[in-house]
């Protein structure tokens, strides 16, 4: 065998798990021939091999329920294709709530399901009981039915993958541990295994459990760590006379479905097991881990109280097997930004066969064409910081991941574990001052305070939390007085060198030049014409720029600018988010507060919108910049972080007599759909363009480079935009929007929502979301349209207009 072992190959996949399988059926079928996939014993062998093997659909964001759906449409056809059987059975699936948050959570499915024409409906608690006779329902409130999700047999789905990907050239080797990965100038050359060694142009990590480990090999991150997972089979139950649906029992941490005629009991327990490796023999493979009947005591409890039939029944076999969990529990995907050609597709947080097929379609686009045809931004590697990937912090995550695996989907809901890894320079103050921190890319920032401790139960809600009135001051105060938010938490970016100007005009769509004296917003586009980031940029020097962007898309945004220089171009990029404080002041006393702290000159006059300058702010000299995401007259206040707490502590003696306020994240959230600002990852991402977006005049067509995306952009132009961003207002004191909610146009499905929330200024629930616009112009749509926003399956009128609801024509920021 080793006399013919390749020496060379375009690809090489690690792992014959279904995300390698499918992986590789996807690059085959996409012409790739060149292709090798390599696994360390045999195919499905770690995790893939003792799956439970549902596939269901209702998920929580538009990303993961397209993959899905993808995964259904290949399954259901592969064994025609492939003549291969895949024990594929649509069979359905049933969600059941017996609290009314649970009710609420399925009801949100639901609706998501039907902008994406998934036919979930809600059903009675009779029709439910029809459809799972077993089921206790006598605590039920309701149920939603999902008649196309289904179940597979998860080794017999990749053989059939891996017969298809062979008929088309694709190599499989077994038996060969990888050993090592060689990289030269930021790109992958080569993989060592036990066998020899194979150059390579990429590399794509599917190991599963082990793609940490395999990802360390080539020095980059892959953020995931395994945990025992648990399920058991049950004896023969005569009263099964056929399949049922997969019954979703979350509250009792279940879900369970029929199996060799007993039933499959399979759960994400509240206090689950982190395994480290080292505990793992090498040659672990077609293994389980050790029964655990205690710690799987209580899950028992909670399945017989649901059927009690199983009170009389005995058990088959309990299996506990590792999978593989994130931090936020969405899988790893894409191209790691650390290394060219080496792209990852593991971490599947135990949705690996309901995502593996449609994921490993995503994955073998990127592979092939750079990137992929969908925004995948929730399971893109680029969403965590380097810090993300310790050990410790990993094995404190993971447990945590596959406990909430099940939890009601509250909007904000925030993970306990692993927290505290990256602190503002601010973050001492604002703790004392009463901040309630929220996580993003590793960052506390702070969310909302609450300066006397006042009980604020309950903490997560649909509707209106308990700290909702705190919110609304630090919302009222932005608008009538003057409030200091804590954004230190901005990712910054220096562009410097000889080429950096022409280079930035070639990558931004807005034209730069100006970025000397004023900040310019700037859009950086794909070819596409959709975003790949939006962020602002102010020019330091002759052959220096400030980047500034989102708290979670520095990496991203590094990752893009990069890769987008041309080897002639003498450029250089420098992540410095960690040196600089931001502090936002915001508000119509805003100005009064920066007068009374600094000797400079703040009036209109003086000082500009979109303008920047140095300036003294008490003891400390900051880069200040006319802007805010408030809507209000704002500057925001870049200072060294040695300087953060001088600063600080300067504006708020002087803010005590002007009726400073602290205020968090989610007043800037409320604050900023309410003026209608756009969000990256919300309202904008790569594929939607500005001019859907409405953010046309940020694009400038004639300047005189041309610049990445431009070509898209004047061909949408021409043939007419079809798709809008409107705003949405709701009256009805019971519509509570938080984002991903169905729009309805005159009684037919037009679009979703991107952002919701309550507008304090104008009481009542604000939203964006895009329609389309097919069949009349848009004003006559906006104007005569009967528009409503489906909530939990109840629909609610809507008011809908290309204009903010707050402050329309932007006067109170030029003031």
């Amino acid at each position: 065998m080793k006399s013919n072992f390749p020496k060379q190959t375009s690809i090489v996949i690690i792992g014959g798990g279904i995300m390698g399988c499918s992986t590789a059926y996807h690059l085959t079928k996409n012409g790739c021939q060149d292709v090798i996939l390599l696994e360390r014993a045999k195919l499905t062998c770690g995790t893939t091999w003792h799956s439970a093997a549902q596939v269901r659909q209702l998920r929580s964001t538009e990303s993961l329920t397209r993959l899905v759906q993808k995964s259904v449409n290949l399954y259901s056809n592969l064994e025609k294709e492939t003549g291969q059987a895949t024990g594929w059975k649509e069979t359905g699936s049933l969600s059941i709530a017996n609290n009314q948050d649970r009710l609420t959570h399925i009801r949100r499915q639901a609706s998501l399901s039907r902008a994406f024409g998934i036919g979930a409906e809600e059903i009675t608690v009779k029709k439910a009981a029809e459809k799972w006779p077993l089921m206790r329902n006598d605590d039920l409130l309701g149920a939603v039915y999902s008649p196309s999700d289904g179940r597979v047999n998860p080794s017999d789905v990749c053989a059939a993958l891996v017969k298809a990907s062979k008929s088309r050239g694709l190599t499989v080797i077994e038996d060969t541990p990888v050993t090592g990965i060689s990289t030269k100038n930021g790109w992958v050359t080569s993989i060592q295994t036990s066998k020899g060694e194979i150059s390579c142009e990429k590399i794509v990590n599917c190991a599963g459990i082990w793609g940490r480990q395999v990802a360390g090999m080539a020095g980059v991150a892959a953020p995931l760590h395994a945990c025992e997972h648990f399920y058991l089979l049950t004896e023969i139950i005569n009263s099964i006379n056929g399949p049922l649906p997969t019954l979703s029992d979350h509250d009792g941490h279940l879900y369970l479905r029929d199996e060799g005629g007993g039933l499959l009991i399979g759960c994400f327990e509240p206090k689950a097991k982190s395994l480290d490796l080292e505990k793992i023999p090498p040659d672990f493979a077609f293994e389980l881990l050790p029964e655990d009947w205690s710690h799987i005591e209580p899950i028992l409890t909670n399945a017989v109280y649901r059927v009690p039939e199983l009170e009389k029944i005995g058990v088959k076999k309990l299996l506990n097997g590792p999978e593989s969990f994130t931090p936020d529990d969405n899988f790893l995907l894409g191209e790691s930004p650390e290394l060219r050609g080496f792209y990852l597709g593991c971490g599947m947080c135990s949705v690996g066969i309901a995502c593996g097929g449609g994921a490993g379609s995503a994955l073998a686009e990127w592979v092939i064409e750079g990137e992929p045809s969908m925004d995948l931004w929730p399971v893109d590697i680029r969403r965590f910081a380097k810090v993300q990937n310790s050990i410790r912090t990993l094995r404190e995550r993971s447990s945590e991941t596959l406990s909430l695996h099940y939890a009601v989907s509250f909007p904000g809901r925030q993970y306990k574990t692993a927290r505290n890894l990256r602190l503002s320079p601010l973050h001492s103050r604002l703790e004392k001052a009463g901040a309630v921190f929220s996580a993003q890319m590793g960052w506390e920032r702070p969310w909302w305070f609450n300066p006397k401790g006042i009980s604020t139960h309950p903490e997560l809600s649909f509707e209106k939390p308990g700290w909702f009135f705190l919110h609304a001051q630090e919302h009222e105060a932005a608008r009538k007085s003057v409030v200091l938010i804590d954004q230190s938490t901005f990712g910054k970016l220096i562009v410097q060198g000889r080429d950096a100007e022409k280079f930035l005009q070639r990558l931004c769509a807005n034209d730069i030049s100006s970025a000397h004296d004023r900040v310019v917003y700037t859009p950086l586009l794909n070819n596409h014409g959709g975003y790949e980031s939006d962020l602002t940029i102010m020019c330091l020097d002759e052959d220096r720029f400030l980047l500034i962007t989102g708290t979670g898309q520095p990496v991203r945004d590094h990752n893009w600018i990069t890769r987008n220089i041309k080897p002639e171009e003498f450029v250089s990029v420098t992540d410095i988010t960690g040196e600089y404080a931001v502090i936002s002041v915001a508000g119509p006393n805003s100005r009064k507060l920066l007068n009374l702290a600094s000797p400079d000159d703040f009036s209109n006059e003086g000082f500009s919108y979109f303008t920047h300058r140095n300036v003294e702010i008490g003891p400390g000299i900051v880069r200040a910049a006319r802007l805010s995401y408030t809507g209000e007259l704002g500057w925001e206040l870049y200072v060294p972080s040695e300087s953060a707490i001088p600063v600080f502590d300067t504006l708020n003696e002087y803010g005590s007599d002007l009726g400073l306020k602290l205020a968090g994240m989610e007043a800037l959230r409320s604050l900023r759909i309410e003026k209608g600002f756009r969000a990256w990852g919300h309202e904008i991402g790569p594929y939607d363009t500005p001019f859907e977006a409405g953010m046309g005049f940020s694009v400038k067509l004639n300047k005189k480079v041309s610049f990445l995306g431009k070509e898209a952009l004047v061909k949408q132009k021409k043939k007419g935009i079809k798709r809008y961003l409107v705003m949405l207002t709701a009256k009805d004191s019971e519509a509570h929007a938080h984002g991903g909610e169905p729009i309805w146009l005159n009684d037919k499905l037009a679009g979703h929502t991107t952002s919701g929330t309550f507008g304090h200024s104008v009481g009542c629930t604000v939203m964006m979301g895009y329609i389309n616009c097919l069949d009349t112009k848009l004003e006559k749509t906006l104007s005569n349209g009967n528009f409503e926003v489906e909530i939990a399956c109840r629909r609610f009128a809507a008011q809908a207009s290309l204009e903010a609801p707050y402050d329309p024509k932007g006067v109170v920021l030029e003031k």
